[in-house]
């Protein structure tokens, strides 16, 4: 029923709906004699509810409909065959074991399906973490595919330790700090870097990374010089081509027919023994284990720095899927709860062999174009994977590495956003130069510095407004109502004597000199002696300890030539600050107004 609230099967009492898609079914309620159906009736509400709150997966399972069923085991079945070759690749581009794909898929779905909100989100490896992981990875690892695993299982770790705490202590708005053109930059440099790093494995041969730029020459004078393997370029291409032409046609999946068909051509006519096409060979037999990753001293600060830049890039892009998701179905997005279920998902992934995961924006169309309705279309998935290791590890054996670089190169084309920086070229063209700057960072200095300089600058931008806040000497326009900035309304009215002032923003250190000097200005400028200044201090939401003394400086400052300075509009907690300070002691209630009309009458001294 439209509008209606679903029933929590274990409180029986109206709770918000379970972000993106928790609800007992699209769209509708289902309950019988006023009881949800599968409602248990042995565990106290507040227990019970305590427990399902971080574990919604189970809360959908209890008002799981068997009509359900047969949608989530065929959509996880097409889901297999499309996890298997990405996994593969993705695991290969982050300079790991490509089984250690698979063990990174199989353990996240299975836990995501019970620690996540999201409905229909699918987890994995994800070409966005390859660039950031293989630039931890490949210098630490020296090749040794023991310790590359080690080391990518504890990047994991230290992932969804981060995710797992910030989910807890519910930091999940601090992805709202990187603004889309700051995510754009990054993510397009991040799309760079994996393009460029999958080039040596498209052409057969392999250089050593020492940044994206640098490697790009690098591959150009391996090319000029020979290096280059014809046959496997051509399959590569091959395969690049067909991902690419059945990009977009959902029944079609692209990369399996790419994959497949590359594989039967490379063990049909033996091109590896042949013409050196380099091969994946036989994956080992069975299921991931359990291991702790060790690492040395010496990775402990590159794996930290590496865990935590994972950890941003991943929840960033998580978010925006899932809100994404979360609005197609009209349902809403906790993401706490999404962070935590991330964390989980990524610790998981540490303890069972494998490397950092996030969510996927190529995976998860497949999974709904399938028709899944619940985690469990994950659960399929991943039980299939497991399927084959135990069953047919030889199967890929002939998946030549090229096309895996194919599929991870096809991934990251659809990372590039181009049309809407246009728009913002457009409409605001100092954002557009600041999306350009994260883009070079990412791209000159690599994945992990580049990540870093786009927090920085994310940063900057945000104190900026602040920092530098507009302000305006306020006049009343003839037929306009209320006071307005006079550099917009050149003809607004100003009362002789008395100066208008507004400061958009709080009061902090960074800002107070600032203030001083603009209402200072503000009074040499003002066209009459001035007697009183009135600050319009509505926008004004905060004031520290620098602020309340620049206050006390320009309140004597302003005496010294007669002048008082007054207050409109100043919210109450902040001026329970200003008490705490003595500031309202000594300005005296008479100098705050609650209008400013109120404070224009009380300086005419009209009541």
């Amino acid at each position: 029923m439209a509008g209606t609230q679903p029933i929590d099967p274990l409180s029986r009492a109206a709770t918000p709906p379970i972000a993106d898609g928790g609800h007992a079914a699209p769209g509708r309620v289902v309950q019988r004699a006023g009881y949800q159906v599968g409602a248990p009736v042995a565990f106290g509400a507040n227990h019970a509810a305590e427990w399902s709150r971080w574990m919604p997966g189970l809360r959908m399972l209890l008002r799981y409909e068997a009509a359900w069923l047969g949608h989530d085991v065929v959509a996880g079945l097409v889901l297999a065959t499309m996890l298997v070759p990405v996994g593969i690749a993705y695991a290969v581009a982050s300079g790991l074991p490509g089984i250690c794909g698979l063990y990174a898929t199989i353990i996240p779905l299975l836990v995501y399906a019970v620690f996540g909100p999201s409905r229909i989100l699918v987890l994995g490896p994800d070409s966005a973490l390859a660039a950031v992981i293989l630039g931890v990875v490949l210098p630490l690892s020296g090749g040794d595919p023991q310790r590359a695993i080690a080391l990518g299982g504890m990047m994991a770790l230290v992932s969804g330790t981060v995710l797992t705490l910030a989910g807890l202590a519910r930091l999940g708005f601090v992805t709202e700090l990187l603004s889309k053109p700051i995510r754009y930059g990054y993510m397009n440099g991040i799309a760079l870097t994996v393009l460029i790093s999958q080039l040596p494995k498209l052409f057969g041969f392999s250089v050593e990374s020492t940044g994206p730029l640098r490697d790009l020459w690098a591959i150009g004078g391996a090319v000029l010089a020979g290096r280059a393997n014809w046959v496997a370029l051509a399959i590569g291409v091959g395969t690049l081509a067909t991902i690419l032409l059945l990009r977009g046609r959902r029944w079609i999946p692209g990369i399996l027919v790419a994959v497949v068909g590359a594989t039967v051509l490379v063990g049909l006519f033996d091109l590896a023994g042949r013409n050196g096409v380099s091969v994946l060979g036989s994956l080992p037999q069975g299921l991931p284990r359990f291991a702790i990753p060790w690492i040395g001293v010496g990775d402990v600060v590159p794996v930290l720095v590496g865990g935590c830049a994972v950890a941003m890039v991943s929840f960033a892009d998580t978010s925006v899927l899932s809100r994404a998701y979360a609005a197609r179905t009209h349902t809403t997005v906790d993401p706490n709860q999404e962070m935590t279920g991330l964390g989980a998902a990524n610790l998981a992934a540490g303890f069972f062999q494998g490397f950092p995961i996030s969510s996927s924006s190529s995976r998860t169309p497949v999974a709904e174009a399938a028709g899944s309705r619940t985690q469990v279309t994950g659960v399929v998935g991943a039980l299939a994977i497991a399927l084959l290791l135990l069953v047919a590890p030889d199967l890929l054996r002939h998946l030549p590495t090229s096309a895996l670089a194919a599929v991870v190169i096809a991934s990251a084309i659809g990372l590039f956003e181009v049309s809407d920086l246009r728009r913002i070229y457009q409409i605001q063209r100092w954002e557009f130069w600041l999306s350009i700057t994260c883009f070079a960072g990412v791209a000159v200095f690599g994945a992990i510095p580049g990540i870093g300089l786009a927090i920085i600058i994310a940063i900057i931008e945000f104190l900026w407004d602040g920092w530098r806040p507009y302000s305006a000497v306020l006049g009343h326009p003839a037929g306009v109502e209320g006071y307005h900035d006079v550099t917009r309304y050149p003809e607004a009215s100003r009362i002789p004597g008395l100066v208008l002032f507004r400061w958009d923003a709080p009061l902090f250190f960074a800002n107070a000199e600032l203030f001083r000097e603009r209402v200072l200005a503000a009074v040499r400028e003002s066209p009459t002696p001035v007697r009183a200044v009135v600050v319009a201090a509505a926008p004004v939401t905060s004031v520290d300890v620098t602020a309340a003394d620049a206050l006390t400086e320009l309140d004597e400052a302003l005496l010294e030539q007669g002048i008082e300075l007054r207050f409109a509009e100043l919210k109450d907690p902040v001026k329970d600050k200003l008490r705490r300070f003595g500031l309202f002691d000594r300005f005296g209630e008479a100098r705050f107004s609650p209008t400013i009309d109120a404070a224009i009458s009380r300086y005419q001294g009209t009541p």
